[in-house]
This record gives C-alpha cells, sequence and structure tokens, in this order.
C-alpha cells in the first residue's frame, strides 16, 4: 500500500516537473517571452473583449512580425500552458 502511495507521489513530481520545464522552454525563446509579457500586462489594449484578454491580432500589432509567426508563438505558449485562447466568431483571445 505504501509503495502504490510513493509511486503517485513520484509520478505527480515527474508530471509537475514536465510542466515546468515545459514552461520554462516556451519562454527560452525572447521573441515568445515578448508576446507573453504583451499578454499578460494587456498590451494593445484599443481592440480588448471584456474580460481585458486581448486579440491574436491585437497582440501582432505591438511586432514586426508576422501574423503567422506570432500565432505559432501562441500556440507554443498555449502549449506549454501559459496562456488560454478562445475563438470568438473570427478572433482568437
Amino acid at each position: 500500500m505504501q509503495g502504490k502511495i510513493q509511486n503517485e507521489k513520484l509520478g505527480k513530481k515527474i508530471q509537475r516537473m514536465a510542466r515546468i520545464s515545459s514552461a520554462f522552454k516556451a519562454l527560452s525563446n525572447e521573441t515568445r517571452l515578448a508576446v507573453f509579457e504583451n499578454i499578460r500586462l494587456g498590451r494593445g489594449q484599443a481592440i480588448l473583449d471584456k474580460e481585458k484578454r486581448p486579440s491574436v491580432c491585437t497582440v501582432a500589432s505591438n511586432f514586426n512580425i508576422s501574423l503567422s509567426t506570432i500565432s505559432h508563438h501562441i500556440k507554443e505558449l498555449r502549449n506549454a500552458g501559459l496562456v488560454r485562447c478562445e475563438r470568438r466568431g473570427q478572433k482568437i483571445l
């Protein structure tokens, strides 16, 4: 019984470490870190939804790179569990 509890604790610890590692890996890219900070700080608030979350296009307007590149960076941040996105009509928030 105690071995099972120890295995469960170890499994949870490994999962937590994998999530942390994924977050650090996502933030190791300078552009992605800047995108994350823009989202976190709510920059580009010209077009915000009710919850003060900028759209992908609004975030992209703060950078001199393509919308598809910004989308890729946001996808990596989302996969790492650092941001959440929601589609509302044609907008992704």
